[in-house]
C-alpha cells in the first residue's frame, strides 16, 4: 500500500521520536506528505484578560519548540513536511486533523501498555487507535 500524507502527532518524549524516525522514512519511501502535530491542553477561558492571551501564547511556543526539533532533523529535508499546533482534547484533536486534511495513516508511539492498561488509563494511543477513520500505525 502507497501513502500519500501521513499524520504523525508528537509530545517531544522518545516515543515520539521513534514514530517520527519511522514515519519520516516511509514518507521518503511513498514520497508522501508529512503532517506533524503538536497538542496542548485546552487554556481556560476563564482566566481573563490578559492571563488568558499569555497562556495561549505560552501554549503555542511550547509547542512549536517541540515540533521545531523534528522539523530541523535531516530526515526532514527529504520529505514534504508541515506542522500544526492545536489546544484541546488531544484524541479529538488527532482525529479531526486527520479527518480534515485526508490523511491515509497515522504513526504513533506507543508507551508499551497492553490493551487492558490503555483502557483503563486512557491512552492517547489506544484510543486514537479504536477511533480513527483511517490505518494506525503505533511504534513502540
Amino acid at each position: 500500500m502507497i501513502f500519500s500524507k501521513i499524520l504523525i502527532p508528537v509530545d517531544g518524549s522518545i516515543h515520539s521520536d521513534n514514530a517520527v524516525k519511522y514515519g519520516f522514512e516511509l514518507a521518503e519511501m511513498c514520497e508522501a506528505k508529512v503532517i506533524l502535530l503538536h497538542c496542548h491542553p485546552p487554556v481556560p477561558s476563564g482566566l481573563g484578560e490578559p492571563n488568558f492571551q499569555k497562556a495561549i501564547d505560552t501554549a503555542t511556543r511550547n509547542s512549536y519548540a517541540i515540533l521545531q526539533k523534528y522539523m530541523d532533523a535531516p530526515q526532514a529535508e527529504k520529505i514534504s513536511l508541515s506542522d500544526k499546533t492545536i489546544g484541546g482534547d488531544t484524541t479529538n484533536s488527532i482525529i479531526t486533523v486527520s479527518e480534515t486534511e485526508k490523511c491515509d495513516l497515522i504513526i504513533m508511539g506507543s508507551k508499551g501498555k497492553s490493551d487492558l492498561e490503555g483502557l483503563l488509563i486512557g491512552s492517547v494511543t489506544h484510543k486514537v487507535l479504536n477511533t480513527a477513520h483511517c490505518p494506525v500505525l503505533i511504534i513502540k
